[in-house]
């Protein structure tokens, strides 16, 4: 392991954006704060920039560790204690004008934050909140900060940085406590949900404090849906549950009042009285808590789990913490273990896209993780995506009449998403829909056709058969997935193209392809 201190910024800055490259847990901000006089940036709700690395995942900038020093020895990591690389760490004035310059220059739109564990958890959660109270007090920065929390962080440090942060997430790593001991020794799922429940807490707490339901995210992705997994309770029970199981003492408001000088120079910093919410209750100024909520990421292929296991995980995640996301992250073979796969084992990425998918049809279109899949067929067929597996298995729900399907059938369709089905609830009021009509509301119907009827016919005479539209349907989804699994890479064209021939090209060639001569 190579320790120097004598790293210049620009060295530094390429090794700590280096090693944070493999954490995929950022996506755009979801959050909106204006600029503000004598103040510095501002944020918008899909404002982060994003940038795309040579293995094809999507990295924001800034990205970076705060030191890829690490106390533990992780098997799957790259930064793990037994591995032999440069080491190096940021203090807080270098990432806070790296970040500033950044922002300046419009590389940036905000700062992801992690690290590797320095010393202990508490040491490590107090050098990232030094840095985050200097960007929101010093300079002054009001752009999107997205923090990590360190599990067996102290729990005031882990709140204080919540207060500074936009997004915190704090990583599951793996979905089964059997995998994450024989991978990750050191690390426990029980310190890992604590500071999960923590922060979700808090942000109900926050939430209850300024008139709104404890629970947001999830419950109400798609206020269209009822009978949801996300929404089987009232709001109000929802509130009532949330409010009687916070671990604070007293109103929620009084929870998060400013009660030292140096909160008091954070809320001002954060957004001066223009952005505050004011308690109803007291008329209190109140300090949003990690207002883009929170999220988790899990690592898939570095252990045997199915697509079931990692389903049920990823549902449980979201209905006990109202997750805003979960990640998933398709294992790279970086290390040589005998208890991970090989290194020449491919990346999952086809199977970490489906999975993304499911997400989706858990978040947005009212499955639950026990419908999409079973003990007896626990993995999604890699060649069609989740919701054409899901209906080829429940051919006996179908053909669905477009004229008189629920908005719940239409949304269980291939083909029809969120917004085709809003817009045929509106157009079919004024008109019978036919299959032209439906190509231009947006239903696809190269996957939706074998599925639904317009007026009692189909587009055409299709037997509904699994075998024969599983057919049909994987000639198009494996040309999909062989560009997922064999990704293009371009190279621009010049006068002067060496063919991309090993060496390069003579005087005397040079010479002829300018007179046309080659």
């Amino acid at each position: 392991m190579e320790y120097q201190s004598s790293f210049t910024l620009e060295e530094k800055l390429q090794i700590l954006s280096d090693a944070a490259k493999y954490d995929v847990a950022c996506t755009s901000s979801g959050v909106d704060r204006k600029g503000q006089q004598g103040s510095l940036g501002n944020s918008c709700a899909a404002g982060i920039c994003h940038s795309f690395a040579a293995d094809g995942r999507c990295i924001s900038l800034l990205k970076v560790l705060l030191s890829n020093e690490c106390a533990y020895d992780c098997k799957y990591c790259l930064n793990r204690r037994s591995n032999d690389k440069p080491r190096a760490t940021f203090t807080a004035e270098e990432l806070c004008s790296l970040t500033i310059e950044f922002y300046k220059r419009n590389y940036i739109e905000g700062l992801f934050l992690s690290s590797g564990v320095i010393k202990n958890p508490t040491y490590t959660m107090e050098l990232m909140y030094e840095t985050l109270f200097l960007l929101r007090t010093k300079y002054r920065f009001r752009g999107y900060i997205h923090a990590k929390a360190v599990p067996g962080a102290s729990a005031d440090l882990i709140e204080q940085t919540g207060y500074l942060a936009d997004r915190m997430s704090v990583n599951v790593e793996l979905p089964t406590q059997e995998g994450l001991h024989s991978l990750a020794p050191s690390k426990s799922h029980a310190a890992i949900l604590k500071p999960m429940t923590q922060i979700q807490s808090k942000i109900a707490d926050y939430r209850l404090s300024i008139g709104k339901s404890a629970f947001m995210e999830r419950h109400f992705g798609n206020q269209y849906l009822e009978g949801s997994i996300f929404s089987r309770q009232r709001p109000e029970r929802i509130q009532e549950s949330a409010s009687s199981s916070l671990p604070f003492s007293g109103s929620p408001q009084g929870s998060l009042r400013s009660t030292s000088a140096e909160n008091t120079a954070v809320q001002n910093a954060r957004g001066g009285s223009s952005v505050r919410p004011v308690s109803a209750a007291s008329g209190t100024h109140l300090r949003p808590f990690v207002p883009a909520g929170q999220s988790t990421q899990i690592i898939i292929g570095a252990t045997a789990e199915n697509d079931f296991d990692l389903l049920k995980v990823t549902q449980t995640m979201y209905q006990k913490f109202d997750l805003k996301r979960v990640f998933f992250s398709a294992y790279i073979p970086l290390n040589e273990d005998s208890a991970l796969p090989s290194l020449d084992t491919p990346v999952p990425l086809l199977r970490e896209h489906r999975l993304y998918q499911a997400d989706w049809l858990l978040r947005y279109y009212g499955f639950c993780a026990e419908e999409l899949l079973s003990p007896d067929r626990p993995n999604f067929n890699l060649f069609l995506d989740p919701k054409c597996d899901w209906a080829l298995r429940h051919l006996e729900l179908f053909p669905v009449e477009i004229n008189r399907a629920s908005y719940q059938d239409l949304l269980k369709v291939p083909g029809i998403g969120n917004k085709s089905a809003y817009r045929i609830l509106q157009a079919r009021r004024s008109q019978k829909l036919d299959f032209p009509a439906l190509k231009r509301i947006g239903v696809v119907l190269k996957r939706a056709q074998y599925f639904i009827t317009c007026d009692g016919k189909m587009l055409y005479r299709i037997p509904i058969e699994e075998d024969f539209i599983t057919r049909q349907l994987t000639g198009e989804e494996q040309a999909a997935a062989w560009q997922l699994d064999h990704p293009q890479t371009y190279r621009q064209l010049s006068l002067f193209d060496d063919c991309f021939l090993s060496s390069t090209p003579s005087v005397e060639d040079t010479r002829k392809s300018l007179s046309g001569q080659l």
